[in-house]
């Protein structure tokens, strides 16, 4: 009977010890030893948030998805070169809008999160062959890298002609939001292996902004494109923390905090070696930028501060069982909160 008694009591106390663990942990600890980013690194993301928001819009001087009081100041109609929707894409791959910039030189291929109401992207998300697609030395999402080179075979001369009609010292930039950031990750890696098809573009003018990432290259691949992707994830986002494959993700975005929860359960019983040693385990890609504006303990969001790192170990391997695990997904609040995090350096001494 003592026995028994025991027992309970070193599960209750190793249980609570989990729960105390799990409900303490907030997602400012998964980069709170990483440096302050450089302003202008992170200067052009609440501008791609704008652009990624007009593939949504009828029509962009008249937009319905613009958080109010921003508007689309930096977004201009005549600089849509092409703005590809459903019935161009048909079943392989999300929406996607190509946007000259002449202003700042620069050509942008930027490509929409998951349609939740439709089909054809939960297949680009379910065909991922078990994380299996070996490519450039790693491994990627299958679906995601089809998804990619569909683009880029309907895309590529376009985006040639226009970088020759910007002239030297064009940047060409590209862009997601959720599954459209996976895509916009491999397009980056697909063109940096192809230059000549690009006129020898220099790979530091090619440049890759993944906003809330999907997970979707090896370890490897994604320290070694870290000069050309960048990753942004807001505070506690779920997506780049959770290797649950995609498609069970979005196929329980209704039930997300069971799914959230049971793969936090599982994790804690895993070895962590034996998890993170695996070479087909997939990641968010690149150089991590954590916008942080929540503390332990508060519901309250402070000025926000953008932290960055090229990760190794710890690349957002801890799940956030918080109230803001989807919301901080979403692309408005990634804008919302880069601007703020702009302002803060601009207006308080140069200092996030």
């Amino acid at each position: 009977m003592s026995v028994s008694c025991g027992l309970e009591c070193v599960l209750c106390v190793g249980c609570l010890r989990w729960a105390w663990k799990r409900l303490t942990y907030v997602g400012a600890y998964d980069s709170e030893n990483w440096p302050l980013a450089a302003p202008d690194d992170f200067e052009p993301v609440p501008r791609i948030c704008q652009i990624i928001m007009a593939i949504y819009e009828d029509d962009i001087s008249k937009p319905k998805f613009a958080p109010p009081g921003l508007g689309y100041d930096d977004i201009r109609s005549d600089c849509v070169h092409k703005l590809a929707t459903y019935a161009h894409v048909k079943t392989d791959c999300p929406p996607y809008i190509v946007y000259a910039d002449r202003q700042r030189n620069e050509v942008v291929l930027a490509v929409r999160g998951l349609n939740l109401v439709r089909n054809a992207d939960y297949k680009v998300l379910m065909d991922n062959k078990l994380g299996q697609q070996m490519f450039d030395g790693g491994y990627v999402h299958y679906g995601l890298l089809k998804a990619a080179q569909f683009i880029l075979e309907k895309e590529t001369d376009t985006l040639r002609d226009l970088l020759r009609q910007q002239g030297p010292g064009c940047t060409l930039v590209f862009a997601g939001h959720s599954l459209g950031s996976g895509i916009a990750a491999l397009m980056t890696i697909l063109v940096v292996n192809n230059l000549k098809a690009f006129d020898d573009i220099p790979r530091s003018h090619i440049r890759c902004y993944a906003l809330a990432p999907a997970r979707c290259v090896s370890l490897n691949l994604a320290v070694k494109y870290a000069d050309v992707i960048y990753s942004i994830v807001l505070q506690d986002d779920f997506l780049p923390r959770t290797p649950t494959p995609l498609e069970y993700i979005f196929g329980s975005v209704f039930c997300l905090p069971c799914l959230i929860f049971l793969v936090c359960l599982r994790d804690t019983f895993k070895q962590d070696n034996k998890r993170f040693k695996d070479p087909r385990r997939l990641y968010a890609p690149g150089r991590i930028y954590h916008i942080v504006e929540r503390k332990f303990c508060s519901c309250a969001r402070y000025p926000p501060e953008v932290r960055t790192a090229i990760p190794v170990e710890g690349r957002f391997e801890h799940i956030v069982l918080s109230c803001s695990t989807t919301s901080d997904h979403a692309l408005v609040w990634i804008e919302r909160e880069s601007i703020k995090a702009l302002e803060v350096y601009y207006n308080w001494g140069h200092n996030w």
